[in-house]
C-alpha cells in the first residue's frame, strides 16, 4: 500500500505518522511555502484528541499547558463574566504552540523508514494526479488552494467572516496560568490562551472596519481586555484573513481530501485542529478494520469517511458558527434576554456537562 500526502501543515504530519505506524508507505509532496509562519500562534487539543495522539505514540503530556478553567466574557454587559467552566480534577483542554508542534512532528517524520519525500517539479506532479498518471493507491490532498483542489473540488461553500485574527505573544510576570478566557467585543472576539506560567498567547479576531487598525492600536485593546497579566512586553504582532469553508464532495476516484480542505472554520472556539483529529481518528479506525478483515485498502474506504464525518462535521461547523453570530448579535443590540439566558445556563449543570463533552469529543 502506497499512499500520497500532499500539504504542509500539522494534520498531514500527524496523519503521515499515525499510518505509517501501520507499515502502511507514506509518500509526502510539500511545497513548503508556509515554513515557520505564524510563530506566536497556538493550538488548543482536547483531553479526548490528547489521549488519541499518546496511543498512535504521538506522546504530547509533558510538552502541552493544561488550562483548567475557562471564562467569557461579554462587553454587552460592561465585560461582566457570562459563562464559566471549570476547575475540574481534569484539565479541560491543553495548549501547545504551533511551531513546536511542527518542529516535533517533522522530527518524527525524518526518522520514520516508511515515510520519504517526494521532489519533483510541482506542475508535472500535479498533472500527473489529476491525469490519474502515478502509481499511488491513496492520494490524500490538505491543500484547498493547489491545481488539484482547484480542478476537481471546486465545489465548497465558503465563508467570508469579514475579520482579521491578530495574534501576539504576552511576556508578563509569573503566574498560576491556567485560566483561558475570552472576551467578546463590539469589534470581535478577544481570546487569552496562557502557554506557560509568563506566556500568554492572544488571538484577536477583528471586524473589518474599512481601514487599517495600526499595531499599537491592537496593543491598547489587548491592555483594556487584559484581567490578570502584568505585562512585561509583546512580539511582533501576525495577522491573517479569517476564511471558512464546507467542502460538499470529499473524495474525487482514489483522492481524498483531509484538514482545512473540508472544513476550515472561525478560531472563536479553538475546533480547527480538533475536528482534524476525530477526523483522523475514524480514517484511521477504518483501515484498521479493512486491515484486521484482510480486505484491501482501496477507494471504497474514502467513501466510507466521507460517509462516517460529512455529517457530523456539517453539524460541528454550523454549531460554531451559530455561536459567532449570536454573539455579533448581542454585542450589537444590548439584547436584555440574552442576559437572562446566559443566566440560566451558567446556573445548569446539564448545559455545561454537555458543552465541554461536545467540545471535547464533537458529535462522535
Amino acid at each position: 500500500m502506497n499512499i500520497c500526502l500532499i500539504g504542509h501543515g500539522i494534520t498531514c504530519l500527524i496523519l503521515g505518522n499515525i499510518l505509517s505506524n501501520k507499515n502502511i508507505k507514506i509518500s509526502i509532496f510539500d511545497e513548503n511555502k508556509y515554513k515557520n509562519k505564524f510563530s506566536t500562534r497556538t493550538l488548543g487539543i482536547t483531553k479526548n484528541n490528547l489521549d488519541f495522539l499518546k496511543k498512535e505514540n504521538i506522546n504530547l503530556n509533558n510538552k502541552v499547558w493544561p488550562i483548567n478553567n475557562i471564562k467569557v466574557f461579554n462587553t454587552s454587559t460592561n465585560i461582566k463574566e457570562i459563562l464559566s467552566f471549570g476547575p475540574g480534577k481534569d484539565s479541560l483542554f491543553s495548549l501547545i504552540k504551533n511551531y513546536k508542534l511542527n518542529d516535533l512532528l517533522k522530527k518524527k517524520i525524518k526518522k520514520n523508514k516508511f515515510i520519504r519525500k517526494i521532489r519533483t517539479n510541482k506542475k508535472n506532479f500535479y498533472k500527473s494526479i489529476i491525469n490519474n498518471n502515478h502509481d499511488f493507491d491513496l492520494i490524500i490532498n490538505f491543500d484547498e488552494k493547489n491545481k488539484i483542489s482547484k480542478k476537481l473540488f471546486y465545489r465548497r461553500q465558503d465563508r467570508d467572516y469579514n475579520s482579521t485574527a491578530y495574534t501576539t505573544l504576552l511576556n508578563h510576570k509569573k503566574c498560576d496560568n491556567h485560566l483561558a478566557y475570552q472576551v467578546f467585543t463590539k469589534l470581535g472576539p478577544i481570546a487569552f490562551l496562557p502557554c506557560s506560567k509568563n506566556e500568554t498567547s492572544v488571538v484577536f479576531s477583528v471586524l473589518n472596519q474599512g481601514r487599517i487598525i495600526s499595531e499599537n492600536e491592537i496593543y491598547s485593546l489587548i491592555k483594556q481586555y487584559n484581567k490578570i497579566y502584568s505585562i512585561k512586553s509583546f512580539s511582533k504582532i501576525e495577522k491573517f484573513q479569517l476564511k471558512g469553508s464546507i467542502l460538499r464532495n470529499y473524495y474525487n476516484k482514489n483522492i481524498l481530501c483531509f484538514g482545512d480542505n473540508i472544513h476550515k472554520v472561525h478560531p472563536l472556539a479553538g475546533q480547527g485542529l480538533n475536528m482534524a483529529l476525530r477526523d483522523i481518528k475514524i480514517f484511521s479506525e477504518l483501515i484498521d478494520k479493512k486491515i484486521e478483515l484482510g480486505l484491501p485498502l482501496d477507494q471504497s474506504i474514502l467513501k466510507d469517511f466521507e460517509n462516517k464525518t460529512k455529517h457530523l462535521n456539517y453539524l460541528f461547523v454550523n454549531s460554531i458558527e451559530f455561536i459567532n453570530h449570536f454573539f455579533k448579535l448581542d454585542n450589537k443590540f444590548n439584547n436584555v434576554y440574552s442576559n437572562k439566558l446566559f443566566y440560566f445556563l451558567e446556573n445548569n449543570y446539564f448545559f455545561k456537562k454537555y458543552s465541554l463533552k461536545f467540545a471535547d469529543r464533537g458529535f462522535i
